[in-house]
């Protein structure tokens, strides 16, 4: 009882936070090419050596910039497809150049979904293996307090005050460690959701390596991580013929309540 009452506040004083703490909402427009509406999204589109991209910003997904986006092959000859190959060049506000990261770039490269989809999977199992660790530690940590507490539950004759304290130490010491379970139990699903909406985005959601033939196309999602600070980022794809097609999007970023957002949504 008094452990789920600890975890009640700790859960209200997280709400209260969340509640006060602004919010970065990260929304990127198309401002290149032909501009067109589309479910609530602007879509743009480019083209380049008779190779036709059309993209549209999707959300911010955790920690990668989104994008819907169609690769048209209108070349004679099959089109090795490549995510990875997408570069999203950071810009200022004046179109210069937008150094970010301690390796000073000023760009950044789609992730290879093959190789998140692995690392994803090695998180897993790597997680599963913390889990089973605590297990054992809590265990071992259950039987030296319960050894603890038989071997001094004889009440003494003498000094009442120190066995007293010793009860009360044993019972902090049970609370402590039921709230070690629930904290590793609740990190461990949270991770794991993470984990796998991971590896679902990658096999399921991703565009991947393919060979476009003449007149077909594919379409997915490209990842690109997200970097807050530009202003502007220029989406290219290379051609074979050595061209490159390019798209380029305004990035803003509002800060929000989370609070405010609810109350907002409640008056409408």
């Amino acid at each position: 009882m008094r452990t789920s009452v600890y975890l009640s506040f700790v859960w209200l004083m997280a709400m209260s936070l969340t509640g006060c703490t602004p919010t970065q909402y990260t929304q990127l427009r198309p401002v290149s090419g032909p501009v067109i509406g589309e479910g609530g999204r602007a879509i743009t589109k480019a083209s380049a050596d008779s190779v036709e991209v059309v993209a549209s910003f999707e959300r911010l997904d955790l920690e990668y910039l989104a994008f819907d986006v169609e690769v048209k092959n209108n070349t004679a000859a099959p089109l090795a497809f490549d995510p990875v190959a997408f570069q999203a060049d950071l810009l200022t506000a004046d179109h210069q150049p937008f150094v970010s990261g301690p390796s000073a770039e000023t760009f950044r490269t789609a992730a290879d979904p093959i190789y998140e989809e692995g690392r994803a999977d090695r998180r897993m199992k790597k997680e599963d293996a913390r889990l089973k660790r605590a297990k054992i530690l809590n265990t071992v940590l259950f039987v030296a307090i319960a050894a603890s507490e038989i071997a001094s539950s004889v009440r003494p004759t003498g000094n009442y005050r120190d066995w007293a304290n010793r009860q009360n130490n044993h019972n902090l010491a049970y609370n402590f460690l039921m709230t070690k379970r629930i904290i590793d139990h609740g990190v461990f699903a949270s991770r794991l959701q993470r984990y796998q909406f991971e590896q679902y985005r990658w096999k399921q959601l991703a565009l991947t390596r393919a060979d476009i033939q003449p007149g077909q196309s594919v379409r997915g999602f490209i990842y690109v991580p997200a970097v807050k600070g530009a202003s502007f980022v220029r989406l290219t794809y290379p051609t074979p013929a050595g061209g490159s097609v390019e798209m380029l999007f305004e990035q803003t970023n509002t800060k929000f309540r989370p609070r405010e957002a609810v109350t907002a949504r409640v008056g409408q």
